[in-house]
C-alpha cells in the first residue's frame, strides 16, 4: 500500500490492521512522519517525508493500492500524477472534495464535465464510490467530501504523445461556451478545424463537452497529421 497524505496515522493503522504486508506512508510534514514513527511501532510501516505528486508511481508493482485522504488544494495534482505514472492494473481511491470527485467522474453532456474528466477517463476507469457528510470530521469541515476509486487502464495514445494530447485536449476545453472550431482557429485555423470535425462526421457547431475519449483520440490524430 501508498498512503498519501499520513498525518497522524488513522487510516495507516487500518490499513496495517486489515493485512497490508507494507504501507508506505507519505507525509510532506516531516514533524508528522516523525510523529507517525512514534505512534505506529510496526515493522511493516515505512513513513516517507515527500509530495505525493513526486514518488515513482511507475517503480511499483501491478499489485500495489494507493489511498488517500487528499488536501483539497493538491488532489487533482496527485491524482493525475498517479494515473500518468502507475503501471496499468494499479487500482487506487481517495477522498477529496464532492466538487472535484464530480469532474473526475463526469461523462459526456453532463455539466461537471471537463477537461480533467477527459484526461482521467483516457487513463483510468473512475467511479465515485461514496458521499462523506462534514459531520464525518473533527472540525467539520464546509464541504462535502466523496471517495473515488480508480482502475488505471492502458491510454489510447503512446506515453510520448501523452503531453501533446493533454494541451489538446486543454485547448478543446479553453472556452467551454465556444465551439471546437473557434476554440482551435488560433492554432490549426478554421478551415482545418472545420475539415477535422467534417472527416469525423462531426459537426462544425461540436462542443467539447459532447465528445467521449475516443473521439478526442481521433481528432487529435486529424488535427495533426
Amino acid at each position: 500500500m501508498i498512503e498519501i497524505g499520513a498525518g497522524g496515522g488513522a487510516l495507516t493503522r487500518l490499513l496495517l490492521e486489515r493485512g497490508a504486508s507494507r504501507v508506505i506512508a507519505c507525509e510532506l510534514d516531516l514533524l508528522w512522519t516523525l510523529e507517525l514513527r512514534r505512534r505506529i511501532a510496526d515493522p511493516r510501516l515505512a513513513p516517507v517525508t515527500a509530495d505525493g505528486c513526486d514518488l515513482r508511481y511507475e517503480r511499483t508493482p501491478a499489485t500495489t493500492r494507493i489511498a488517500g485522504n487528499l488536501p483539497y488544494n493538491a488532489a487533482t495534482r496527485i491524482i493525475l500524477a498517479v494515473l500518468e505514472r502507475a503501471r496499468v492494473g494499479v487500482r487506487s481511491a481517495f477522498l477529496v472534495q464532492r466538487e472535484v470527485a464530480d469532474r473526475l467522474t463526469a461523462s459526456p453532456g453532463e455539466s461537471e464535465y471537463g477537461g480533467l474528466s477527459v484526461l482521467v477517463a483516457a487513463r483510468a476507469s473512475a467511479r465515485r464510490l461514496a458521499i462523506v457528510r462534514p459531520g464525518s470530521f473533527v472540525p467539520p469541515p464546509a464541504v462535502t467530501s466523496a471517495f473515488v476509486g480508480f482502475e488505471r487502464t492502458a491510454p489510447p495514445v503512446d506515453e510520448a504523445e501523452w503531453s501533446g494530447f493533454a494541451n489538446f485536449v486543454r485547448t478543446a476545453f479553453r472556452q467551454r461556451r465556444k465551439t471546437l472550431v473557434n476554440n482551435f482557429r488560433p492554432s490549426v485555423g478554421r478551415l482545418a478545424a472545420e475539415a477535422a470535425l467534417s472527416a469525423l462526421d462531426l459537426p462544425s457547431t461540436a462542443r467539447a463537452e459532447s465528445l467521449g475519449v475516443s473521439e478526442f483520440v481521433a481528432l487529435f490524430r486529424e488535427i495533426n497529421i
